[in-house]
């Protein structure tokens, strides 16, 4: 048994679902249809179960409905899958009186990206009834009219549309002398229309009246009346006659208000009054009379309203002659507006990735936009483009939907953000655009080491100097932001088995301050380095290793050292010089070291003292002891200098070197001609003696008159305060009593005293 055709259609369509389904975007509209007023929150169509989604998915894929204009009168439920009505649908009000009201939207789901296309066509239902402009409509018609003239009616309005919108008119009660007909226009909307089928005789019926009836074609029907009332005119027998029965004009859509579309004009060969023309709109030409105005005596027709094509292309305007006896005539005037290109294109975003990880791939998918332009034709047709310098491309997927997706690799280091502008031009002359601006952020990863300020570092510290002093801080930088620019330092531990290195250096993790931890001296180290490491603080981390040198100054802590002569006092005598020796005759030579450095090691030597100071001289830059004469006989044999050693240091450290020096005559006979030296001792030994008596006898005589003199400046300053003392309780001059005696026995005080009583007390010292 062969399968039914049902059947077959449902397998083909299956298969060409599994065949397509795996496109990225689909290409596919699914078709909805509603009836308008259901109550809100009503359930449209059930997009998951429809198109074979995953419900759980929704929310994860960002599943969300994009549509322009109407569609937000809906919003999908992400729970269910479900197109649901978010206020009331008002057909009326979204698609007014088009015959279609269809709203288009897409579904868009990310991660990936697809899109679904949907139509949803919104139903009428007959919630309106036809209504006419007016109650009653007069008609003024001349008993002379002819049989077979027609009068059109005003026409009703109805909003609803299709089968529920106005489809015909009724006359009651039936008259012979009009037929009613119902009429369409060009537009699809229908007018009245009054035929008369037999003469008219004002003597037999002046006036006729009837009503008129417009009925839609809903189920049930509606209807709305109006009266219409006739009166027959006497004797003016002819009516105006149009130059031509339809009249035709092109006006641009930009065309400014107030400009002449056309004229139309009338005749009436009638005389006088009944001859005088004035032209209006008819009430049965429609909407479109509403954006043109005429001129009643001399049938210009002007804009009264800015056209816009994208609105409406043409309009359709029944214009009336009527003179002054009441008969009128009718013609048509057709106005086709002209499309300029006034409208610019319009860029709306759909999707949009604000933030952008550096490391992300080229075709990284950014934005997601669509391009439209209200205008027809050329001036409709719209391109896109963006600046070339930037690593971003337009990709076309569909119709008039782009991808703003990544070129090349992104660098936040370079640039961190950007302002991409999309451009959109049309085709039209002159051509209109519009930019649209996409802020894109790059966002940092930790691509970059940290880089110090130096290749290497040299920190001075002079020795002796305070545990824990700072001598210096490194420096880092980090192009990258964030905490993978947050750098911190270290003390990379050394290898090597040098007892210099960090157990002598301290380093601030966080601002890379170097600290000497002990107590250095230069002359058990001059130097070291150290290795120091910058990490950041990204994951994972990075580093980079610098060299610190680490220098120790000099201090001049040291004081010269005598080498030679050896100063143990071991031997009595040093030197033996010959009495035979003459001017700038080498005794001997002083040399002495200096463990410090620099300037604080340059030496000078200095004759300090000498047994006969003009005899012997040193030179300063090298210790050299020279004769500075010959040596005479009346010269004493022993000679002792007192030398002083210093180095160029701050401050100055000195040390002293003694020499003792004999003169002889021969160097074999030395122990002939030497004086005992105890004597000579001796004799040194009772002179000293005797200056240290004469010293202390004078030191005890000034002491003694020092001693003598401050007691009596004591003594009379007991005094003065004694006698301040008797009057102190005397507030004044006129309470001492004038009785009182003073040593000088005169019987009052003298006028100094009382003076002096009235200062303070530091006053009354300077008044005695």
């Amino acid at each position: 048994m062969a399968p039914a055709p049902r059947e077959i259609i449902r397998q083909v369509l299956f298969v060409c679902i599994f065949i397509f389904g795996r496109f990225r975007v689909e290409c596919e509209t699914i078709h909805y249809s509603i009836s308008e007023e259901i109550a809100i929150g009503s359930c449209v169509a059930n997009f998951a179960k429809d198109l074979g989604l995953d419900v759980k998915a929704l929310p994860s894929r960002q599943a969300r409905l994009v549509a322009a204009g109407n569609g937000e009168h809906f919003l999908l439920d992400l729970k269910t899958g479900e197109l649901l009505t978010k206020d009331r649908i008002d057909r009326e009000e979204i698609c007014a009186q088009m015959d279609e009201c269809i709203i288009r939207f897409e579904l868009l789901l990310q991660n990936p990206l697809r899109f679904f296309r949907a139509e949803l066509a919104i139903s009428d239902i007959n919630d309106h009834s036809p209504q006419f402009p007016e109650d009653e409509f007069i008609l003024k018609i001349p008993e002379s009219t002819t049989v077979g003239t027609r009068f059109p009616l005003e026409s009703a309005q109805d909003l609803d549309a299709g089968e529920n919108a106005l489809q015909n008119y009724t006359l009651t009660p039936p008259n012979e002398p009009f037929v009613l007909h119902t009429r369409e226009q060009s537009d699809g909307s229908k007018y009245p229309e009054l035929l008369l089928v037999k003469a008219l005789d004002r003597e037999e019926q002046p006036e006729l009246e009837f009503l008129l009836t417009a009925v839609d074609g809903g189920i049930p029907p509606t209807s709305g009346t109006a009266k219409v009332r006739i009166i027959v005119l006497d004797a003016n027998d002819n009516a105006p006659v149009f130059s031509q029965s339809l009249y035709q004009a092109t006006v641009a859509e930009n065309s400014p208000t107030g400009s002449v579309v056309t004229i139309v004009s009338a005749v009436d060969s009638d005389q006088g009054r009944n001859g005088e023309v004035t032209y209006s709109f008819s009430q049965n030409a429609g909407k479109g009379h509403r954006a043109f105005q005429i001129d009643s005596l001399t049938g210009e027709i002007r804009i009264s309203k800015p056209l816009d094509f994208e609105v409406t292309e043409k309009y359709e305007l029944s214009v009336r002659a009527t003179d002054g006896g009441g008969l009128s005539s009718h013609c048509k005037v057709l106005v086709e507006v002209e499309d300029v290109n006034d409208n610019p294109p319009e860029v709306t975003v759909t999707s949009l990735s604000t933030l952008l990880p550096e490391d992300s791939l080229p075709g990284t998918v950014v934005a997601l936009f669509s391009v439209r332009d209200k205008d027809s034709g050329d001036h409709g047709r719209a391109s896109c483009s963006i600046p070339d310098d930037i690593p971003f491309i337009l990709k076309p997927i569909f119709n008039n939907y782009y991808e703003l997706v990544t070129d090349a690799a992104l660098d936040r280091e370079r640039v961190s953000n950007y302002s991409i502008m999309i451009t959109a031009v049309d085709s039209g002359s002159p051509s209109l655009s519009t930019r649209e601006t996409v802020t894109v952020q790059i966002l940092d990863i930790n691509d970059n080491l940290p880089l110090f300020n130096q290749s290497s570092y040299t920190m001075y510290v002079t020795e002796n100097n305070s545990p824990f002093l700072m001598i210096g801080a490194l420096n880092a930088t980090d192009s990258d932001s964030g905490q993978n620019a947050k750098v911190t330092y270290s003390i990379w531990p050394e290898n090597n088995n040098s007892p210099f290195s960090s157990p002598f250096i301290s380093i601030n993790s966080e601002n890379g301050q170097v600290y000497i931890l002990k107590t250095l001296d230069y002359e058990e180290i001059k130097d070291f380095k150290v290795t120091a490491q910058a990490s950041d603080s990204g994951a994972p981390s990075l580093s980079t290793n610098v060299t610190v040198y680490i220098v120790i100054v000099d201090e001049n802590d040291n004081a010269p050292v005598i080498l030679y002569p050896i100063q143990n006092h071991s031997a009595s005598y040093s030197e033996l010089v010959p009495r035979s020796a003459e001017e700038d005759y080498l005794v001997t030579k002083v040399v002495a070291v200096d463990e410090d450095s620099g300037q604080n090691s340059w030496l000078s030597y200095q004759l300090l003292k000498a047994t006969d100071p003009g005899l012997f001289i040193v030179w300063s830059h090298n210790g050299e002891v020279r004769t500075s004469r010959s040596i005479s006989d009346r010269d004493a044999i022993r000679q002792k200098l007192i030398i002083l050693v210093r180095d160029n240091g701050i401050p100055v450290l000195s040390t002293l070197a003694t020499l003792d020096l004999l003169l002889v005559d021969g160097f074999s006979e030395a122990h002939m001609h030497v004086p005992d030296s105890t004597e000579e001792e001796a004799h040194d030994d009772k002179l000293t003696v005797y200056l240290i008596i004469s010293l202390a006898l004078i030191s005890f005589l000034f002491l003694v008159s020092i001693s003598i003199f401050i007691v009596i400046k004591v003594y009379k300053k007991k005094q003065l305060k004694e006698r301040s003392h008797c009057f102190g309780h005397f507030d004044d001059a006129n309470n001492i009593p004038r009785n009182l005696l003073d040593v000088t026995g005169t019987g009052t005080l003298f006028q100094a005293y009382k003076y002096d009583i009235r200062l303070t007390d530091g006053s009354s010292n300077r008044g005695i």
